[in-house]
């Protein structure tokens, strides 16, 4: 019996607008000095691994991740824009106070972790499980029985493996068959 496709799940290092307490979703932020740091001694932490790909979001503080991650590894990242961070709309560079101030019943919502509403009027979380787990089970597809590094955002990870809670620069280990399925996403 071959072994089963395994995802380790990373965190992009601290961004500058993580250090600013601002939410980012589609924003694109860079890593902040801390995050590269953060980044560098993540990559020698994982590598032996084995990790055979990484693939990141599309966001510049994920790409900058993978890049100083597989620069580590010996390995040559690729970028899939299905795992980008939840999409918060206009909250989208505000702090919590500031969506507060501004949607204060809404942020209320978002935080009871409602799956249809809409945050910042943009993506709920039903939208983002449903792009993410068929993105993670297409990549499971092809690259059968071998590592994926996925280098994505905490809503992703979230998304991926419900009650997960990474920091910057954190990660888990998750065999493809044991990630909440695209049925799952339905209820």
């Amino acid at each position: 019996m071959s072994r089963p496709t395994e995802f380790i799940l990373i965190r992009h290092g601290q961004s500058l607008w993580n250090a600013n307490g601002r939410w980012q979703g589609h924003g694109d932020p860079s890593l902040s000095d801390k995050g590269r740091r953060q980044v560098a001694d993540l990559g020698r932490a994982l590598a032996s691994e084995g990790i055979q790909h990484v693939i990141s979001s599309d966001l510049l503080r994920a790409i900058e991740t993978a890049s100083i991650l597989a620069e580590v590894w010996g390995l040559a990242p690729s970028r899939d824009p299905r795992f980008r961070e939840l999409d918060v709309g206009v909250w989208t560079g505000l702090t919590r106070a500031e969506i507060e101030e501004r949607e204060g019943d809404a942020l209320v919502r978002f935080d009871r972790r409602e799956p249809d509403l809409l945050a910042g009027g943009a993506e709920s979380r039903r939208q983002l499980r449903l792009r993410v787990r068929a993105a993670a089970a297409e990549i499971a597809a092809r690259h059968p029985g071998e590592r994926v590094a996925l280098v994505t955002h905490l809503g992703v990870v979230r998304a991926l493996v419900p009650g997960t809670d990474l920091d910057n620069a954190q990660w888990c280990r998750v065999p493809a068959h044991e990630l909440a399925t695209v049925e799952q996403a339905k209820v």
